[in-house]
């Protein structure tokens, strides 16, 4: 059998020929063209042109004799000098353009004959001889020649312009011959083509259907069939290597289930006795797998999806880890509750994506981890319990301390020399300091566990900003910080407590001032956003380093490098905490050295 490779290059090399020989047959016939072309326009044209001037010259000199004859006019043998020069130069190019048989001799035979006539010519124009004479030597002897010589010149010229036309038919009956020749070329290279395209319809198109409907059923899953191979050249060889690849794929294919069938059985295990809900979903939002946990106690049912299960959180999560690659934890309050054996435990959810490989961020479904959180919560619930205990405890007798500490410094029950004041003096800032320490811890306790009573009311966004500034004019004056007010007109009405957002303004402009130097300026702002009313105070001051942002709202969390009485780090915590109970966010956002901008947003 001939191979592929031969039979593709029998086809193009049979074209290659075809056009080969179209190309040199038209070269050959262009050339032929041309050379006849050459010998119309160069050979005979030019004995055409010499026999005219000859023919013209002549004229020229016979008027000039004859009007030489008049009594008016002198002869003028230099108009007829001219004349002869002009003729000479002609006869000259004739002579030298000798093309046509008999051409010749009609040439030399004009030459023999002028030199007759310019002699004849130049007896006639003479003053020394008679008008009569003149007259009776024109006609007896010049009229003759001129006669014969344009005779001559005539013949020459008919000889050449027939040359012409004998030429310039045979130019068209090659240009003829060159059409059919490359005519019939074409024909022949049309058909070789059809025969070609019939024999690689026939050699390669249906052999590579007949692999493309083979890859087709195979990529739908079909491992089982066989192709048959009709020839042995490369088509044939890639039909074997196409049944060996698909038998090859059915082993693979079977070691694979039961490599998964395996695997699935022991993580299937592995689950069943693992403490903490886990379930696994697939891209769909199919349950997988479930420990038993997760199935007892939450109705995770393998099998099941996240839209049928009595979590309406749960789809958009799950699609929140797909889409964003990352892990998700459980917004709305922060846990599950759920009561199992007449006692209550709380689950943090999180969804986790699985991704298909570690160089991508394609998922190929997502893990649904239930975080037993109870623990955790109940120390959160103790801690509150005990600073709140603590912090009344404290509240009496503190305040028993400050009023003893005012009632000496106001002298009522005896005079005080100057280092008692002063130690006086530091213990009432201390008292004060302390207070306001238990101030917070009461006030974070009651919004932390929702025991904080909010007036929520219609607040104009520049009055609520008007209010928190005003006990911070004084301060910043004698600072020499001016305080930069910038809110539009038009804003909507924002649902807030205007007590506890007071509360936050005294917080971030606290701060503000206490960073800010004089001479520096503090921008307080409000502006609409989609989620509603974005308020901030900006400062100038030194700013807060990266790595410490992302704890500036914990509690007792404090920046290094700040000044003992500047609080113990509650001040933040509890603006977060006002914020997030009005259904808002807050944030950060800070330069070092150049300033930093609290914001934080309430809905309209």
């Amino acid at each position: 059998m001939i191979s592929l490779r031969h039979k593709l290059a029998l086809g193009f090399g049979g074209l290659l020929a075809i056009i080969a020989v179209i190309g040199m047959l038209t070269i050959s016939q262009i050339d032929q063209l041309g050379s006849a072309i050459d010998v119309i326009l160069k050979q005979n044209y030019r004995s055409v042109t010499a026999s005219q001037e000859m023919k013209e010259a002549l004229e020229r000199m016979d008027s000039d004799i004859l009007f030489s004859f008049t009594d008016q006019h002198k002869s003028t043998p230099g108009n007829i000098g001219n004349s002869e020069r002009k003729f000479r130069q002609a006869l000259k190019v004739e002579l030298g353009n000798i093309t046509l048989p008999g051409e010749k001799e009609k040439a030399e035979r004009i030459a023999q004959l002028f030199d007759d006539y310019a002699q004849a010519v130049r007896s006639v124009t003479s003053d020394s001889i008679t008008l009569e004479k003149k007259r009776a030597t024109y006609f007896t002897t010049i009229l003759p020649l001129l006669i014969e010589i344009k005779t001559l010149a005539q013949q020459i010229l008919d000889m050449n312009q027939a040359n012409m036309n004998q030429a310039s038919h045979a130019t068209r009956l090659l240009a003829a011959s060159a059409h059919n020749r490359i005519l019939i070329a074409i024909i022949s290279c049309a058909l070789l083509a059809v025969l070609f395209s019939y024999l690689s319809r026939r050699w390669i198109l249906r052999p590579v259907s007949r692999l493309i409907a083979s890859a087709k059923e195979i990529r739908n899953g079909n491992l089982d069939l066989v192709l048959k191979s009709e020839s042995n050249d490369e088509i044939g060889e890639l039909s074997e290597a196409f049944n060996e690849m698909a038998s090859t794929l059915r082993e693979v294919r079977k070691r694979d289930e039961e490599t998964l069938h395996r695997t699935r059985k022991a993580t299937q295990e592995v689950m069943n006795i693992l403490p903490t809900p886990i379930a696994i979903f697939n891209p769909e939002g199919r349950i997988d797998v479930a420990t038993q946990s997760a199935i007892r106690f939450f109705g995770l049912n393998p099998g099941a999806f996240a839209t049928s299960v009595d979590y309406p959180w749960l789809p958009d999560m799950l699609q929140r880890a797909t889409t964003e690659g990352r892990a998700v934890e459980f917004e709305g309050n922060g846990f599950l509750q759920k009561f199992i054996d007449n006692r209550e435990f709380f689950f943090k959810p999180t969804a986790v994506p699985i991704t298909k490989n570690p160089n991508t961020t394609a998922t190929n479904g997502t893990i649904l981890l239930l975080h037993d959180v109870t623990q955790v919560h109940e120390q959160k619930e103790l801690k509150r319990s005990v600073v709140s205990t603590v912090s009344h405890q404290l509240r009496t007798p503190l305040t028993s301390l400050r009023m003893a500490v005012h009632l000496l410094l106001e002298r009522r029950i005896g005079t005080l020399n100057g280092k008692q004041a002063e130690l006086l003096n530091t213990a009432c800032e201390d008292s004060d300091r302390l207070a306001e320490m238990l101030d917070d811890l009461l006030d974070l306790n009651r919004i932390e566990s929702g025991r904080a009573r909010l007036k929520m009311q219609q607040q104009k966004p520049d009055n609520l900003i008007r209010i928190g500034i005003e006990p911070f004019i004084s301060e910043s004056k004698e600072k020499g910080i001016a305080i930069i007010v910038d809110t539009p007109p038009d804003l909507p009405e924002v649902i807030a407590d205007e007590a506890s957002i007071k509360h936050v303004f005294a917080n971030l402009l606290s701060n503000a001032l206490r960073f800010s130097q004089p001479g520096s300026t503090i921008t307080v702002k409000a502006e609409a956003e989609l989620s509603g009313i974005r308020f901030s105070v900006e400062d100038t001051g030194e700013g807060i380093a990266p790595e410490h942002m992302k704890r500036v709202f914990e509690q007792f969390y404090r920046v290094p490098g700040q000044d003992e009485k500047s609080g113990i780090g509650l001040g933040l915590s509890i603006v977060k905490e006002i914020i997030n109970a009005h259904g808002g966010s807050v944030g950060v956002k800070s330069t070092k050295g150049k300033g930093t901008v609290f914001h934080f947003t309430l809905p309209a």
